[in-house]
């Protein structure tokens, strides 16, 4: 294997410096924003204004200490323990299935209760799975082309994670782990034939899911025509399009949206981009955005410029993962795509999707390090 040049080391150095101030910039963004959407259903629910911040706070400290670990942590050594990691965050998850344990939420039992502590651990289980897919792909990086000895364990291990998603149910993170790991599969130049007949069965597949529950079938009736039902199931997205509408090309400034005030649902998790489009108008939309460009830039750049096959897959796969998310939360907020229950990275409350977040920069950090060449 060649030894990267010094101009290139240089390069990664100044790209994982600028990755790094763009998750700096979005997580503090995230803290100004949660207090803003947050400050007034807090005081009315909790009697402080600082309840979810100061949340906030501890889940930052766990993620910046998981940062700092994994970056620190040689990239044998995650692909060493990637098969392990991805079984223990597997087994873990499947603990949503355990009435006992399980914590419901809007219907969903995404999250458990272990002594005391309330967390989903299904967003611990997208690095982990990441990690196990870039595992799979290096070490059988030269038979490829196969479609048993390559694409086979990855295909099967895709498909027990979806079905444990699926039982609490989570049918967005679903789509988004199972569309990462099939990028991932692209990336690794899998013959396009095997990619081809997934989607083939993939697409009836997610039909019948569909079907299977009305509720699936309700939020896409919902998405092409909210206003048919303006009170009920087209409430929470006709009042995220009035929040970033009412924002402007300036917005209305920072703290003074008036759809936190008991008119936006979850102001403070999966809606909160609706809050900072009110909030800062055009711009700060823009800024949002162009700040996750620039990160997919960051993480592609660094995939590429990477000699070993664990390395280049690995910080792919946490570079397309944050970024998609990030997709599909902005398209569910404008009403681009029905509602999937998936926060915006870095930014939205949750101490769980936050240390996942930051969790997958420190992939991409140990991966891309001098040391990995």
């Amino acid at each position: 294997m060649n030894l990267p040049s010094q101009s290139t080391n240089r390069t990664n150095r100044y790209t994982r410096i600028i990755l790094c101030a763009i998750t700096a910039l979005l997580t503090l963004i995230g803290f100004i924003f949660i207090y803003s959407s947050s400050s007034i259903y807090a005081i009315e629910r909790y009697g402080s204004a600082l309840f979810f911040v100061k949340r906030q706070c501890i889940g930052f400290i766990i993620s910046l200490f998981i940062l700092i670990t994994t970056t620190a942590t040689k990239p044998k050594t995650l692909k060493k323990l990637s098969p392990f990691l991805c079984i223990g965050t597997l087994l873990i998850t499947s603990l949503t299935l355990v009435p006992a344990l399980r914590v419901s939420v809007h219907g969903s039992n995404r999250w458990i209760k272990l002594f005391s502590i309330v967390f989903q651990p299904s967003e611990l289980l997208k690095p982990a799975a990441i990690l196990l897919c870039a595992y799979f792909l290096s070490t059988r990086h030269h038979a490829i082309k196969s479609f048993f000895a390559s694409y086979l364990p990855v295909l099967v291990c895709t498909g027990i994670i979806a079905c444990i998603l699926l039982l609490q149910p989570d049918f967005g993170q679903t789509i988004t782990l199972t569309l990462t790991i099939l990028c991932m599969l692209f990336i690794a130049q899998t013959p396009t034939s095997f990619l081809a007949y997934t989607a083939l069965l993939l697409a009836p597949i997610g039909i019948i899911l569909i079907l299977l529950k009305p509720y699936r079938l309700q939020r896409i009736l919902t998405f092409l025509n909210p206003w048919q039902d303006p009170q009920g199931k087209g409430f929470q997205i006709i009042q995220s399009l009035i929040a970033i509408g009412s924002g402007g090309i300036s917005g209305v400034g920072i703290a003074h949206s008036r759809q936190k005030f008991f008119y936006l649902p979850m102001q403070h998790t999966d809606f909160i981009f609706s809050i900072i489009a009110e909030e800062t108008g055009f711009i700060g939309c823009g800024i949002i955005i162009l700040l996750f460009f620039a990160f997919f830039v960051c993480g592609v750049r660094l995939a590429t410029k990477n000699n070993d096959p664990f390395c280049r897959y690995a910080i792919f796969g946490a570079t397309f993962m944050i970024v998609l998310q990030a997709f599909v939360n902005i398209s569910v907020t404008t009403a681009l795509l029905p509602t999937k229950g998936l926060s915006l990275p870095f930014i939205s409350y949750g101490n769980s999707a936050l240390i996942s977040s930051l969790w997958l920069v420190g992939i991409i950090l140990s991966c891309s390090r001098p040391q990995s060449a």
